[in-house]
């Protein structure tokens, strides 16, 4: 009985979702007397981190949504009242509507994001330009966000709940897909074309809100494994990265995909966070060509073709895969000095500010090994000796239980002129690691240096300089030379970045970027030379309707 068969996976997923499902039961009948409206991720840490972190996160377009509304409800508790500000947003107060709506909970927002990329050197053509163009040339992706948000405790008095629904249209082509051949996009905001279902999930406080918990259809890159000072690239190797991306089944419950999960958030304090999440670990629920293995293998154990998976099954985002393996994932985060919320009255300097973040996750499912295949042979030397008379067997993977990562991250400010001054200086790094056998990327770190209000009067504007490594696995590596191929080792990206502040309502980001040894030096489509190493340039914007 293969993977595809086992009816196992599907009841282990099934009791972990009833077994939370049972625990969010015993929450709700605990009272949500004691709960007040939930505060996002991205809103916690830029408190935490005495808003030096970017204006506008770029991890996805729900970052950039929950970065706006982080600092319209900071405009607003500076203002002293409770008043809807919409100077963030390019329609304003829709003739009264927005008002109307938010006085009954209601929330209504439309993020836009457009990107223009060329790539001036290297790179490798693709099957999309009959592998007969240079490998350079430009690109345009975009993506649309509506989101309707509802506080439950305006619109009928239920405290602390707050129901979310969102969707993508997403447009434009791959720029890393057509051209780069890296082992992560270079940009975050990279999708299938397609418009779909994004997140549809409630989440409901308790315990003053020390407690909260989400169940529903969501993404993860919103809350797990984010460095806040790593969110201004756009490169996605510092939003949600490159481990986790391309190990998992379609890179795992995150932009532009969502699983059903439920996330438990705890906040004893304001320096201690604890966050669990037990999720679909495959959203498009397509397990035969998911890994970059599989389609390594592809073309002649019989295989389908779809790198990204993303419109394979349940193009429009209601599939809600269930019948897969759970993706088990927690996280604890520690504050370093946090900020209070208004500096202008603090007598004593609580210090520079840090956030520390600890976390892992363990995947149920099976994977595809990188070394052996199904009969216990070697995968590379079958797919190098392949005749037209050889067993499908020999050329499919082995498949091999579980699959787990651990990572650690810093977001540290390192230099402000004073307390009440919006410059300042900030550091992250960020290390992820895992098993070698059924991977691509066994190791990946990142780092960068942040300067917020790099100059007088643009204080929402942000200048970084960012770095990554990423290693191909030791089973990848095995894997190339048994196939007789060129062996893949270390990719490095470099960023430089600017993100400015044009109106309340857009944001402009020229951007550069270095990549050496894309795919940690993989094969071009001759398969006798390295694909080049590329200089790409950017402009991004992001629009808040």
């Amino acid at each position: 009985m293969t993977f595809l068969d086992s009816p196992g996976v599907t009841r282990r997923s099934a009791r972990v979702l009833f077994i939370n499902s049972t625990l969010v039961g015993s929450l709700f009948a605990y009272s949500a007397a004691y709960a007040q409206a939930p505060q996002t991720q991205i809103e916690e840490d830029r408190a935490r981190l005495g808003n030096s972190t970017p204006l506008v996160e770029q991890i996805d377009p729900a970052t950039i949504r929950d970065s706006e509304r982080a600092q319209a409800d900071a405009a607003e508790k500076a203002a002293g009242d409770d008043k809807l500000d919409t100077s963030g947003n390019l329609l304003g107060n829709m003739w009264g509507a927005r008002s109307w709506m938010y006085k009954h909970g209601i929330s209504f927002d439309i993020q836009e994001v457009d990107e223009l990329w060329g790539n001036g050197t290297g790179g490798s053509a693709s099957g999309n330009d009959g592998a007969g163009g240079s490998g350079t040339g430009p690109s345009y992706d975009g993506v649309t966000m509506p989101t309707l948000t509802v506080d439950t405790e305006k619109l009928f008095g239920l405290k602390g709940g707050l129901f979310n629904v969102s969707a993508l249209q997403t447009r434009g082509r791959s720029i890393s897909q057509d051209h780069l051949a890296n082992f992560n996009p270079v940009s975050g905001f990279e999708a299938d074309r397609s418009t779909r279902l994004f997140e549809l999930w409630y989440q409901q406080s308790f315990l003053g809100g020390k407690l909260d918990v989400k169940i529903g259809q969501q993404d993860l890159d919103t809350e797990f494994l984010i460095s806040d000072y790593a969110s201004l690239y756009l490169n996605a190797n510092f939003g949600w990265p490159m481990a986790p991306s391309v190990n998992l089944y379609g890179g795992g419950p995150s932009w532009p995909l969502s699983s059903p999960a439920i996330r438990i958030r705890y906040r004893p304090s304001e320096k201690f966070t604890f966050m669990f999440a037990a999720a679909d670990d495959n959203p498009p629920g397509n397990r035969y060509n998911s890994t970059p293995i599989q389609q390594a293998t592809g073309s002649i154990s019989g295989y389908n073709s779809d790198p990204t998976s993303q419109t394979y099954d349940g193009a429009n985002g209601t599939n809600f895969n269930m019948g897969t393996g759970a993706l088990l994932m927690t996280e604890l985060q520690y504050a370093l000095n946090p900020q209070p919320a208004d500096m202008s009255n603090v007598t004593k300097n609580p210090g520079l500010p840090g956030v520390y973040k600890l976390g892992g996750f363990y995947d149920t499912a099976k994977f595809a090994d990188y070394r052996y295949n199904r009969n216990g042979g070697s995968l590379g030397a079958a797919v190098a000796n392949a005749t037209a008379a050889t067993p499908q067997s020999d050329l499919t993977p082995r498949w091999d239980r579980g699959n787990w990562m651990v990572y650690g991250i810093i977001d540290q400010m390192i230099w402000r002129p004073s307390l009440t001054s919006a410059r300042s200086v900030g550091v992250f790094i960020r290390a992820t690691g895992n098993g070698g056998d059924r991977n691509q990327i066994s190791f990946a770190i990142d780092a960068g240096l942040n300067l917020k209000a790099p100059f007088k009067g643009r204080d929402n504007d942000t200048i970084g300089l960012g770095w990554g490594i990423g290693r191909a696995s030791s089973g990848l590596r095995q894997f190339d030379r048994d196939s007789q191929t060129l062996v893949q080792g270390n990719e490095n990206h470099l960023e430089l970045t600017y993100q400015a502040q044009v109106t309340p309502w857009m944001v402009m980001q020229p951007d550069f970027q270095y990549v050496w040894h894309p795919s940690g030096g993989a094969p071009d489509w001759t398969g006798l030379r390295r694909v080049g190493d590329e200089a790409i340039f950017g402009l991004h914007s992001s629009i808040t309707f």
